[in-house]
């Protein structure tokens, strides 16, 4: 059974290197789809700029020309603070207990995985795959990290064969090429009334302009 892939973020806007770190681990780790989850009230990051209805949005048009990749907005309708292991319990119950699932992000985030709520937990519902710049993999940096976190790694580095096989409890690596592109730079440049084009299509551009997002007056 092909895994689902699970992406959640800020998305403060949605922009090419969101999208180009998911077509990457789409291909890379044989994922049959992925799901974009904007954060509502994120609890491990600032508040976000704008609404989560507005990213929400500019999710849906970033995505529309893949049919692969699938919004849900479930943490967004919420109000109170979500947890990504609360998040993969609802779908894990929603999909069932044989469907491969796969939880997606950075090199960095997966170093700061114990201070997540239930972090352990995590792999009991879910993979995780890790995304990182080519030469500079996990076994570089674990060395430094908390021994339960480094434990885990050890004992469940997994080939992305296995993410098929099981539903849960395997840590998989992928060389994926960065874009040197991020949500604030993009956010500076429209507050500085700067163009933003070729940063992130031009649907969701158009959006931010037709709303007057991020912008200072």
């Amino acid at each position: 059974m092909k895994p689902i892939g699970i992406l959640g973020g800020t998305f403060d806007p949605i922009h090419y290197g969101h999208l180009r770190l998911a077509e990457e681990m789409l291909e890379l780790a044989r994922l049959q789809q992925i799901r974009f989850i904007p954060a509502g009230n994120p609890p491990h990051r600032d508040t976000p700029q704008v609404s989560a209805q507005h990213r929400s949005a500019m999710v849906k048009l970033a995505i529309a020309d893949q049919p692969a990749f699938m919004l849900d907005e479930r943490e967004a309708k919420k109000t109170g603070k979500c947890y990504t292991v609360d998040t993969l319990r609802e779908l894990r119950t929603e999909l069932g207990s044989t469907q491969p699932l796969c939880l997606l992000m950075g090199g960095d985030a997966f170093l700061q995985l114990h201070t997540w709520h239930e972090w352990e937990h995590i792999l009991d519902l879910a993979h995780i795959v890790v995304g990182y710049r080519p030469g500079f993999t996990l076994a570089k940096r674990i060395h430094n990290a908390p021994p339960k976190l480094l434990q885990h790694y050890q004992q469940r580095l997994s080939s992305v064969d296995y993410l098929s096989q099981q539903p849960a409890g395997g840590i998989a690596e992928l060389a994926i090429p960065k874009l040197e592109i991020s949500a604030t730079l993009i956010r500076s440049r429209v507050s500085d009334n700067r163009t933003i084009r070729y940063l992130l299509p031009a649907t969701v551009a158009n959006y931010i302009y037709q709303h007057h997002l991020y912008t200072s007056c």
